[in-house]
């Protein structure tokens, strides 16, 4: 049986997963980062072996959607070429790191996310396939709200901590000791019973009362957290959105085109590295306060063969009508492959219509349910309780 057809795990390169409009291959950028070469070559692979779309993922990796079966092993020898291909699935499944896109040259991010991609491949830890690290090493933290298990950051006077998710506090290490200590603490993880059945987080694990080893138990507060970043300019370059994290690959053309390399982010923007001017294309979120960066849509019907519905189309209509301050996630079955986490309205598309909960997730009881797509568009006041 290919692997394509096999579910319940996050695609990769080489292991792919089978969407409804072809095989789904996910690309994990070494360093969170890619070079001006790697970028057009990946343009160039998504538009000659898939069919021209390219996801930004919420765990900083770009998505090259329909692949054929005969379409993989090409793709596949191009990714090696571009040195964007692990050595093996296993490695690959292990390699989910996500990295603060605002390092600076010469600072110690690059360098720890080389280090743990090495101690990956090297150890054979048999993580859950969305088990994940985040160095988040900055003064301030910015991935504090994204997905991980493991957190390599900094406390409040600049010295690294290494932080399990979940726990308020982390543990001060010397440089030479943070790759060490988050894998110690991946293997903690997997001895005391936090993985089941190939899945499990830590936070989970944690809250569960687990209790961590006074080797690893921390003491030392994290830095505090930075707020929410937004597409403009910054330091390290210009912040862009990806409109309901798709873009076509000639867009990807165009970014190689600026001869700058690219930092991936789990916000569904990439930074453009030492750019100063904002690019302009379809599809592009340049505006800080753009009603589309309110909204969260998964691909959706009929790319995907889960959904119900189409996602997005739902959400491009509903965009305006959502308070700037609020979050609408449009997930087109009840997975959440786009987003795992809690807004101020969700809508999660079944085989009867959409069911609706106010204020919390995928996961928690909807407060409506079979609701029509066209309806909530004409009556939005559904959404917060107006009905």
């Amino acid at each position: 049986m290919s692997a394509a057809t096999v579910k319940g795990w996050c695609p990769g390169a080489l292991r792919p997963m089978l969407s409804g409009d072809g095989l789904v291959v996910r690309v994990r950028p070494f360093g969170g980062r890619l070079e001006a070469p790697q970028i057009s070559g990946l343009a160039e692979l998504a538009g000659r072996h898939g069919n021209g779309l390219i996801d930004v993922t919420s765990r900083a990796n770009l998505q090259i959607r329909g692949v054929s079966e005969a379409g993989h092993r090409p793709l596949i020898d191009g990714l090696a070429r571009l040195a964007l291909l692990d050595p093996d699935p296993a490695t690959e499944a292990r390699r989910n790191i996500l990295v603060t896109p605002f390092w600076r040259a010469g600072d110690a991010t690059q360098s720890l996310a080389a280090e743990l991609e090495e101690a990956l491949e090297d150890n054979a830890l048999a993580l859950p396939t969305k088990f994940g690290f985040a160095i988040d090493d900055g003064t301030s933290r910015v991935l504090a709200g994204d997905s991980a298990d493991i957190r390599i950051e900094r406390d409040r006077t600049g010295r690294l901590l290494v932080r399990a998710d979940g726990a308020k506090l982390g543990r001060s290490v010397a440089r030479g000791e943070a790759v060490s200590t988050a894998l110690a603490l991946a293997s903690w993880f997997l001895v005391s019973g936090g993985a089941t059945g190939g899945r499990g987080r830590m936070a989970a694990h944690i809250a569960s009362g687990a209790a961590l080893p006074q080797s690893l138990r921390g003491e030392t507060e994290p830095a505090p957290v930075m707020a929410a970043s937004r597409p403009g300019h910054y330091p390290q370059g210009a912040m862009v959105g990806v409109a309901f994290g798709q873009m076509l690959h000639t867009m990807l053309h165009q970014f190689a085109g600026c001869g700058h390399a690219l930092r991936m982010t789990p916000w569904r923007m990439v930074l453009s590295e030492g750019k100063r001017e904002m690019p302009s294309a379809p599809g592009l979120i340049t505006e800080p306060f753009d009603p589309a960066l309110r909204v969260i849509a998964c691909s959706g019907a009929p790319r995907c063969r889960e959904a119900h519905a189409d996602t997005r189309a739902l959400a491009a209509a509903l965009a305006p009508r959502i308070a700037a301050d609020a979050r609408l996630h449009v997930s087109g079955c009840g997975k959440g492959c786009a987003h795992s986490g809690t807004a101020a309205v969700t809508l999660v598309a079944t085989r009867a219509g959409f069911d609706l909960v106010r204020d919390g997730s995928i996961r928690d009881e909807p407060v409506l349910r079979g609701l029509n797509g066209a309806d909530i568009v004409s009556d939005p006041s559904i959404l917060v309780g107006g009905n």
